[in-house]
């Protein structure tokens, strides 16, 4: 069953950055956070997407410690391992440093019962950029308010 449900959406990352590409990530977790993440108790709008030599971390992910975990509970912070072959880290590297892009954590999800990780290349907007969607947004609002009332 390939059913996919979200329990983390980085709804800040699609206002400060336009995302031209995205990338499925596996996670390198712990018992514990996965039964946190299960329960829907993360955060990931400060956190960011590190390449370090041929290895690729999430940085500043906050997952809840678990209520029911004891002594070994995992810490909320820490840096998380992500799961990408050679090939896909080292194109993503070169395309980090060649066009000045960034990598911005998109999203958590399940799939066939296994966290994933969408990873976003992503340009940065400018304050122009921004006030154009939130204008085209409120926009397209208001026609879907007049059609509503066309309709009643």
């Amino acid at each position: 069953m390939s059913h996919s449900s979200t329990l983390a959406r980085n709804r800040k990352a699609y206002h400060n950055y336009f995302i031209l590409e995205t990338l499925e990530a596996g996670v390198a977790l712990l018992g514990t956070e996965v039964k946190s993440l299960r329960a829907g108790h993360a955060d990931i709008k400060e956190s960011y997407i590190r390449l370090d030599g041929n290895q690729i971390y999430l940085i500043g992910c906050h997952i809840k410690p678990y209520s029911h975990g004891n002594i070994t509970n995992h810490e909320p912070t820490r840096p998380r391992k992500l799961l990408l072959h050679r090939k896909e880290i080292e194109r993503l590297a070169a395309t980090v440093q060649e066009k000045g892009l960034t990598l911005v954590p998109t999203k958590f999800y399940l799939k066939n019962r296994r966290i994933k990780l969408e990873i976003g290349v992503a340009k940065g907007k400018h304050l122009h950029d921004k006030r154009d969607d939130l204008k085209a947004k409120e926009a397209k609002r208001e026609i879907a308010r007049a059609m509503k009332q066309r309709d009643d």
